[in-house]
């Protein structure tokens, strides 16, 4: 009965606090023109939720851009499930602003709500339901026109890959099929924008592939969002990483642009060889550039070398070799991982 209630609550449509002589059919249709023809950007500004002492999300603000795919990361309770809810209106908001096409969620909850598709982290299926009738349904109650409600889970059931599985109850699929029957839900009505909290839980590497895939393509026409704990995924499939920590947002960027943010100075692992690992110590800690050496390999001569600020030392390391008489075998820039860099923002 829970879940009954949660879906139902979620896509009942067009109720609104009227007055008894406003014109309520004009008002449906201004909303509708509204958010059809605007770009569905999603704005939110100064955001709050709390528990108690405790707050969730605490006074955050970002933009989501149309056609933009934000991945959205965090450690487990850092607010990343609660802010996806207040965006679909699961869950009211403390204080704050959420705008979407140009509605906010205080007054136009009801009309936003046509234009998101929700994929929780808990997917809510109905086990005894057919994969097919439960598309139908929930074409159903998203107001679907009856005559294309069929078109459209035929469609669903392509793009999903559930074709095979398609006549089973959704109680007999494995766990990746029952993603994406949750999947083929959120995305039944062509809503304009997709929120998907961990959306390739369960699914094995091929799936995997496949549902990037198809996320990158819904995201040339449509404001996606997505949380994952999988970093690589985030890297593959999206435009824009936010990482979120105890409720603030602590980086916000492209990948390539934080991993410049946590560069700082040069770090360069160095092996030489044909030379004693003290005189090679010494020699490699007089150069100009060099702040730092240490050993991470003495028995291979292997060394990590951190420049001075603004300083490259693969120059200098080189002729060293060259006048000596070593030979160096390795000279590698370090590079910053994306997951150094979320360990770095949220392990504090």
């Amino acid at each position: 009965m829970r879940k009954s209630n949660l879906l139902l609550n979620y896509v009942k449509l067009g109720e609104y606090n009227r007055n008894p002589f406003e014109n309520t059919h004009t008002k449906d249709i201004n909303l509708a023109s509204k958010i059809n023809c605007i770009i569905m950007d999603i704005v939110i500004k100064n955001l709050v939720k709390a528990y108690g002492a405790h707050r969730a999300v605490d006074d955050i603000s970002f933009e989501v851009r149309t056609g933009e795919i934000l991945g959205f990361l965090g450690p487990n309770g850092a607010g990343k499930t609660t802010t996806m809810k207040i965006i679909t209106n699961f869950l009211s908001c403390d204080s704050g602003e959420v705008n979407i096409g140009g509605l906010s969620i205080h007054e136009d909850a009801d009309e936003i709500k046509k234009s998101i598709g929700y994929l929780p982290e808990n997917n809510p299926l109905y086990y005894d339901m057919p994969v097919i009738d439960y598309l139908e349904f929930c074409g159903a109650l998203q107001h679907i026109p009856k005559e294309k409600i069929q078109q459209r889970v035929r469609e669903m059931v392509g793009i999903c890959g559930i074709s095979k599985e398609k006549h089973k109850k959704i109680g007999e699929l494995s766990k990746g099929y029952r993603q994406r029957v949750g999947l083929a839900q959120a995305m039944i009505h062509d809503p304009k924008i997709l929120v998907l909290d961990e959306p390739t839980t369960g699914l094995d590497p091929n799936q995997i592939v496949e549902i990037r895939k198809l996320i990158r393509e819904l995201g040339r026409e449509k404001t996606v969002i997505l949380s994952t704990h999988i970093l690589p995924e985030v890297e593959a499939t999206c435009d824009r990483i936010m990482i979120i920590n105890k409720g603030k947002i602590v980086a916000d960027g492209t990948a390539e642009n934080l991993k410049k943010q946590s560069e700082g100075q040069e770090i360069l692992h160095v092996k030489i060889e044909e030379g004693d690992s003290n005189s090679v110590f010494t020699a490699l800690r007089s150069l100009s550039t060099i702040a730092m050496v240490d050993f991470y390999d003495r028995s291979q001569n292997k060394f990590e070398l951190q420049s001075r600020p603004g300083c490259k030392s693969a120059k200098e390391v080189f002729n060293l070799c060259v006048q000596n008489k070593w030979i160096i075998t390795e000279l590698t820039p370090f590079e910053k991982k994306l997951e150094d860099i979320f360990r770095n923002l949220t392990i504090n």
